[in-house]
């Protein structure tokens, strides 16, 4: 471990400059969170911290639920257009709030669990580096990869007008959502799960008729189309990004930043980075596997694709359920593994594991059985070819769905271990399954999509297994 955060041996407490300080009010609230993820009880401590993160992510569900709506009024090309940005504009959100904003989350929760609060602060401003940094680089690789890789899924004609037509909004302000998900995941560091839950939440429901507004054209609004919708979310993250900078600078969380900036090194980068880089591979790996069925889905026509897209979200959708208990295990777990109780970050991870796998797979066997309660928010009664692609997905992925959130529980647990590497390689053995098994079913079997979609679910089988056993086996050793 890097020196110039003064990590101390295992067990003992951290040299730190500001113990002596006078402590303010906000200081003395974040330690008594803190002392909440140390010694609190497990269960309705981890009830307490995610029902926020929960109820944020439901309100984002349903932002995301309208978003398709208001492209299934523009028309089924601009619904297939969606289905093609949709993976991308997902990954910047999971890449953002979960993968580098769960390394920032865990980072700063191992540093106060060890004591050592101006690690904390500077970690702060590695973290908004960080965050602005991949924000500008993304922004660049979409300018000029973005339509290469459209076609490649397949796009074409209005559908590939339509992503073009999202993509030339979302990336380029991308740097908002950045911000903003950097900023939410610091305050969780701290144990504070409340205010990014209630940002969030305002920013989603401000998104939900900003965006409609902009793409239907409802009053003085511009009809947009599209990219009103990449709009409206965009400018929604842009104010909630902005209060939330400045709340974390104000010392409200209880980080004194004060200095700290002058204090950043290399050293606090590679903190966030060495997790957070192979982190970011387990939604590399999801969206990588929904896009490569997107390309091999769309080879049977648009409304196939639109049906799988569809599918698809509600896949997606998923993952914020699981985000919303997987981040309070990230604070939880983090601080435990700083203060080196290994044995109770554990239990930690297996109680929030199993209860996110009992919510997602009640709702996975609920749309498996009634996928017309999924599907008629979106689709015409006449399209009749996304009825059934929609519906076959469905029956044949949802009854798996609780692995999936195994598998993304135990990704979040690990990252407050700061071991992702078994979480990841089941990620790679999931895209193989997956990919390998579409493609085989396809070419020697009359299954159609419906093999694709049988393959999806062995991949997501396969995630959680490997994962769980994983984790049993290894203990974060």
């Amino acid at each position: 471990m890097n020196r110039a955060l003064n990590h101390p041996p295992k067990g003992a407490a951290a040299p730190n400059a500001a113990a002596n300080a006078p402590r303010t009010g906000a200081a003395v609230r974040s330690a008594a969170r803190t002392k909440l993820l140390l010694d609190g009880p497990i269960g309705p401590t981890l009830a307490r911290l995610a029902f926020p993160n929960v109820l944020s992510m439901l309100v984002m569900a349903i932002y995301s639920i309208s978003e398709a709506y208001f492209a299934g009024r523009l028309g089924v090309e601009a619904l297939a257009g969606l289905a093609l940005v949709y993976p991308l504009a997902m990954f910047t959100q999971m890449l953002s709030g979960g993968s580098f904003g769960g390394s920032m989350a865990a980072a700063v929760a191992r540093a106060l669990g060890r004591g050592d609060t101006t690690a904390a602060a500077r970690l702060v401003f590695a973290a908004w580096g960080i965050a602005i940094g991949v924000a500008v680089l993304s922004a660049v690789l979409m300018a000029v990869l973005g339509a290469p890789i459209f076609r490649l899924l397949g796009g074409q004609g209005g559908a590939l007008d339509a992503a073009l037509g999202y993509a030339a909004i979302y990336f380029p302000l991308c740097i908002a959502i950045w911000l903003a998900n950097a900023s939410f995941s610091l305050m969780r560091g701290t144990g504070d799960m409340l205010t990014p839950s209630l940002v969030l939440t305002a920013v989603c429901a401000v998104s939900v008729p900003l965006s409609g507004a902009l793409s239907l054209g409802w009053g003085p609004f511009p009809g947009l189309g599209i990219a009103g919708l990449a709009l409206g979310q965009t400018s929604a993250f842009g104010v909630g990004a902005l209060f939330s900078v400045l709340y974390v600078l104000s010392g409200r969380t209880g980080l004194n930043l004060a200095g700290a900036l002058r204090g950043v090194t290399r050293a606090h980068v590679r903190e966030i980075l060495r997790v957070g880089l192979m982190a970011s591979l387990s939604p590399v790996q999801t969206v990588l596997t929904v896009v490569v069925m997107v390309g091999l889905v769309g080879r049977f026509g648009a409304e196939a694709l639109a049906g799988y897209g569809l599918g698809a979200r509600l896949e997606f959708l998923m993952v914020p359920v699981a985000f919303g208990i997987g981040t309070a295990m990230t604070a939880m777990v983090g601080a435990n593994i700083g203060a080196g109780h290994r044995a109770r970050a554990l239990r930690i991870a297996w109680t929030g594991t199993f209860g996110a796998a009992a919510i997602v797979g009640a709702i996975g066997l609920l749309v498996a059985l009634m996928p017309d309660l999924w599907l008629g928010l979106f689709l015409d009664p006449a399209a009749s070819g996304a009825w059934k692609a929609g519906r076959a997905y469905l029956h044949i992925v949802g009854p798996v769905y609780a692995f999936f959130a195994l598998g993304l529980a135990l990704y979040f647990a690990s990252q407050g271990a700061g071991h992702v590497a078994w979480p990841v390689i089941a990620g790679f053995a999931r895209l193989i399954v997956a990919f390998g098994g579409a493609a085989l079913l396809v070419a020697t079997t009359s299954m159609g999509v419906t093999g694709i979609f049988a393959a999806i679910a062995a991949g997501m089988l396969t995630y959680g297994v490997i994962t769980a056993v994983a984790v049993r086996l290894t203990g974060w050793r």
